[in-house]
Formats: C-alpha cells, sequence, structure tokens
C-alpha cells in the first residue's frame, strides 16, 4: 500500500475551498473571447492553466465556455468502453492506476472540476519560457486535436510536456528538469561512488564471493557512478 499512498501524496490536492461554491461570470470583451470568474480572475480561450498539487503542479489548456484541456493519467479508457463513465471525474483510485499503468488520456473538464478547489495560475509560464507564445485560437486548437488516449510518464510525458507543446511549441518539462537535476546531485557524487566502492567490497567479502566477473562488476557500478558525478 505505501507506493501507493506516495503516489496519492503527490496527485491529490488538498482542496482549499468548495469547487461547488465557486461561480463563473462571462463578459462580452475582445469580441467576447474574455471571461471573467467569481474570483475576479479573467480567462480567454488559448490560455494556460496552472494549479498547485501537494508535490508538484499541474497544467491545462482553456478553450473557453468554462472547458479545460489537460492530459491526465487515466485507467478507465483501458478497461472500458462506456464512455459515460469515462466523462466523469476522474477519481484518485482511476490516477494511481493510471500512472502505473502508464495510461493517460487528453480530456475536456470544468475548471471547477480541474482545480479541485486549488488557485489557479494564469499564463506564469510566459516569463520562464524563452520561446513565445503562440495565437491563442492556435493554442486552443493544438489542445483540441490532441485529445483521446496517449501514452503517460511520470517524467518523459506528463500534463506540462503537453501544455509546452501546445502553447509554445516546444516538449519540455520545468518539473522534470528540477527533479532530474535534484536525483543526479542525490545519487551521482563522489561520496556516493566512494560508498558503493566499499559496500561493494564488503558484500564480496561477506559473501566469500570473489571471481573474476563479481570484482569486475564491483569496480564497474562505482567507477561508473564517479565518472557520471
Amino acid at each position: 500500500m505505501f507506493p501507493l499512498q506516495l503516489l496519492a501524496l503527490l496527485f491529490i490536492a488538498t482542496p482549499t475551498a468548495d469547487p461547488g461554491d465557486e461561480g463563473e461570470e462571462r463578459e462580452e470583451e475582445d469580441g467576447g473571447k474574455t471571461e471573467r470568474r467569481s474570483d475576479g480572475k479573467s480567462l480567454r480561450r488559448g490560455d494556460l492553466l496552472e494549479v498547485p498539487r501537494t508535490l508538484f503542479t499541474h497544467f491545462g489548456i482553456y478553450l473557453g465556455g468554462g472547458r479545460v484541456a489537460h492530459f491526465i493519467p487515466d485507467i478507465l479508457p483501458a478497461v472500458c468502453r462506456d464512455q459515460n463513465r469515462i466523462r466523469q471525474m476522474v477519481t484518485n483510485n482511476r490516477l494511481i492506476l493510471g500512472v502505473l499503468a502508464k495510461h493517460g488520456s487528453v480530456r475536456v473538464d470544468s475548471v471547477e472540476d480541474f482545480a479541485y478547489g486549488s488557485e489557479i495560475l494564469i499564463n506564469t509560464m510566459d516569463k520562464v519560457c524563452s520561446l513565445p507564445a503562440l495565437p491563442a485560437d492556435a493554442v486552443a486548437q493544438r489542445a483540441e486535436r490532441a485529445l483521446g488516449h496517449v501514452s503517460y510518464s511520470l517524467l518523459w510525458y506528463n500534463c506540462e510536456h503537453y501544455v509546452m507543446y501546445c502553447r509554445y511549441g516546444t516538449v519540455t518539462s520545468y518539473q522534470t528538469f528540477q527533479f532530474c537535476k535534484t536525483a543526479r546531485k542525490l545519487l551521482l557524487s563522489r561520496r556516493v561512488a566512494k560508498a558503493t566502492a566499499a559496500l561493494c567490497a564488503c558484500l564480496l567479502l561477506y559473501l566469500d564471493a570473489v571471481t573474476a566477473c563479481t570484482a569486475t562488476l564491483a569496480v564497474l557500478l562505482p567507477f561508473l557512478i564517479w565518472m557520471a558525478a
């Protein structure tokens, strides 16, 4: 159960408000493309939306009319053909099993279901990405064309990769980069290489398993870590 609890910690947000309490008002501005919500925030078709989760940020593309396209792990489309069930909001169990099975889908949900009570940040990635944002309607059209099943990977293709492609035309994830950078510092260091060498030597002596093959492996592993550090 521990792995499931860990994934739940990663993906499940703690609601800060009841999503059902948040309404939406639309104002006809700039050709009717701007929609003002009751929380005072204005949304436009093609906006990149972010909502903070426990240990990461979830991303989506606003399509207009209170709808958000977002890429989310979901196991149900792989085991069920009932579209009515699939269209229901993704539950925690569906999400966690989707991560483990590497099965996801780009789907459209309401802003409230997408945010799940968390604060919505709008287009903050524009200040981080060196590439200019594509025209708003082109962003939304890219998001809509990708609807359906997509293989999911926590590191190599997640919700941030999806929205970065839609808005900037590049498939990248700053969260993945930061995670890999941190993992490299923790695992690929000279201290870890020395500790690995000492551990391998102790194991070989304790198990009395010193052969040409095991000795080569015991030297090769810390050597590779040392060179990568």
